[in-house]
């Protein structure tokens, strides 16, 4: 009957056999061919030369006679607005949800700004908000709502003035807006 190895010297063996295979190996790889770029590159498929199609459209242009320099501009037809800077380029232009009371068309001035958060004439509560017109006993300014929602259906008959915008857009219109900012409104 042969002779029985210890557990440990089989283990010990079954580790030097392995280091040694493992060791040709790597001497093979790196004696053996190396492939190129050229030898490897994939074929172009059809999806490669197909063109990216564009997520989003051209920005909308500010509309004419909307004056000139550092603005905001607010098109009532278009329910947008724009902030364009002393160059005429325009920063950023955004959708928004207008009040029932709506401005005249002409140049008005951001007369005065509050940031705090306090409750809207439509109930809901906003911050950021920027005055620059009174309509009708009514004072017209952008907010927008704290919990970034957009407003709600306005309660039949009532007046409201306010212009809401989304979070991130009103955020942008509070850095753009000092007071003393040129406001133009434009049908």
């Amino acid at each position: 009957m042969p002779a029985r190895l210890p557990s440990w010297a089989w283990v010990s063996g079954l580790t030097v056999g392995a280091i040694a295979a493992v060791s040709v190996l790597t001497v093979q790889a790196d004696q053996g061919p190396h492939p190129t770029a050229a030898a490897t590159k994939p074929r172009p498929s059809a999806s490669a030369d197909a063109k990216p199609t564009p997520k989003e459209t051209a920005p909308a242009p500010v509309p004419d006679g909307s004056g000139t320099g550092r603005r905001i501009v607010y098109s009532l037809d278009q329910q947008r607005v724009w902030l364009v800077d002393a160059s005429d380029a325009t920063r950023r232009t955004f959708e928004v949800w207008p009040g029932t009371v709506d401005p005249d068309p002409g140049t008005y001035t951001v007369g005065s700004r509050s940031k705090g958060a306090t409750t809207g004439s439509d109930g809901v509560r906003i911050e950021q908000i920027v005055y620059f017109a009174l309509e009708d006993g009514v004072s017209v300014a952008f907010s927008n709502a704290v919990d970034g929602s957009s407003p709600p259906p306005p309660v039949s008959g009532a007046k409201t003035g306010g212009i809401r915008l989304t979070k991130e857009d009103g955020a942008a219109v509070w850095a753009f807006a000092t007071s003393g900012t040129k406001v133009t409104v434009v049908g």
